[in-house]
């Protein structure tokens, strides 16, 4: 039976998750199989891969084909270059011992090139991070700047406004005060005026002589009878 190592797909949309599954070559995608033998989670950086390095070198020696992205997990965690090791040493090339040797030398060499890249990763998130908290942090000055003179503005015009208010009031009040102590004086003058001023005599009303009787008027003399016509 021709066998293959393959991704079984698993997770939601836009987030893949697989598992490295051993199936028959005929079998679908997400079909049964036969072993399972580790995991692949690429939405993290670097991927998370977690292999039986064992069953997959055993599987690997047995004739399983593995797919172009399971021959790449296979040869990113060694497995395909403990397979060549030990090709050598059946063929006499090299010894076990000089073969496990190389290997050491390879997985530390790999580790190490691992964890420099998780350490690069680790130290640029850091630096994205506190650039991004400088900037917030001048983002937040300049707004708390613009509220400042937003705040200020209005104080430093209100107060010319406010200490010429004041003035015309004072004006007005001062006007008023000088308007009733002016009606006051001459309310006062006038009233001295009035009591100072002489009380005028009645002037002697003097009787009106008696009209003189008019000399009675002459009686007419009686007229003359006209003599009778003859």
């Amino acid at each position: 039976m021709a066998t293959k190592i393959r991704l079984q797909r698993f997770g939601k949309k836009g987030r893949p998750f697989y598992h490295l599954v051993v199936a028959d070559s005929r079998a679908p995608r997400d079909g049964k199989f036969i072993e399972r033998i580790g995991s692949y989670n690429p939405n993290t950086n670097p991927a998370t891969i977690d292999l039986n390095f064992d069953k997959a070198l055993d599987w690997m020696n047995k004739g399983a084909q593995p797919t172009d992205t399971c021959r790449a997990i296979l040869s990113y965690k060694g497995v395909l270059y403990k397979k060549h090791l030990q090709g050598g040493v059946k063929k006499g090339a090299l010894t076990a011992e000089q073969a496990e040797e190389k290997f050491a030398a390879w997985f530390s060499a790999k580790e190490n090139k691992i964890t420099g890249k998780v350490d690069s990763l680790a130290q640029s998130k850091e630096k994205a991070k506190k650039e991004a908290l400088a900037v917030e942090a001048k983002r937040k000055e300049a707004k708390a700047a613009a509220i400042e003179a937003k705040l200020a503005a209005p104080a430093e015009v209100e107060e010319p406004a406010v200490e010429e208010a004041v003035a015309n009031e004072e004006a007005v009040v001062e006007e008023g005060a000088e308007v009733a102590v002016e009606a006051a004086a001459e309310e006062t003058l006038a009233e001295t005026a009035l009591e100072e001023a002489p009380v005028a005599e009645e002037a002697p009303v003097e009787e009106a002589p008696a009209a003189e009787e008019a000399p009675a008027a002459e009686e007419a003399p009686a007229d003359e009878e006209t003599p009778a016509a003859e």
